[in-house]
């Protein structure tokens, strides 16, 4: 596949060029104290030339099948590449919690961890993750390992998305 710089695109995300599009695909998750599931996903990086990306994800749990089931999770956020190759990144998720992340990017592979979290009074505590995002035979990879509710740091969710558009 060609790919081009998208029109429009602040000069500091050049770096991050690659991820502007959607992204639709399967992944899988796991938990203590929950069963194993498997979702669908769409993701969204998109930019309108300012420095910065905007982030959308939303998912479907999907049944043995692989029908829909019901919503699952649905985050958005921001992304600001900074000198040095670092990321500062800001999502809020639709169950009541709120992240910083801090990371780096290295061609086509991102590492974040979580700096701080805020969550309304009825949310899970979050207190440590890490996600990694990368392109992989030309599809988007995304792992999220988490710490959640007295839980050690643990792989939580991961998903393997096709480009759509971009």
């Amino acid at each position: 596949m060609v790919f081009t710089i998208p029109e429009g695109l602040h000069a500091d995300l050049n770096p991050l060029a690659w991820m502007v599009a959607t992204w639709r695909g399967k992944g899988r998750g796991e938990y203590p104290n929950i069963e194993p599931f498997e979702f669908a996903q769409e993701v969204v990086f998109n930019h309108d030339g300012r420095p910065f990306l905007t982030y959308y994800s939303r998912s479907w749990i999907l049944d043995k099948e692989g029908e829909i089931l019901r919503p699952g999770g649905s985050e958005t956020g921001f992304w600001r590449v900074k000198p040095h190759n670092v990321l500062e990144v800001v999502i809020s998720h639709n169950t009541g919690i709120s992240e910083g992340w801090l990371g780096t990017f290295d061609g086509p592979k991102i590492q974040l961890v979580l700096d701080r979290g805020y969550s309304a009074p009825t949310a899970k505590i979050v207190t440590a993750g890490v996600r990694l995002y990368g392109l992989v035979a030309s599809e988007l990879f995304f792992a999220y390992d988490m710490a959640a509710e007295g839980q050690e740091l643990q792989a939580h969710i991961w998903s393997s998305l096709e480009r759509q558009s971009g």
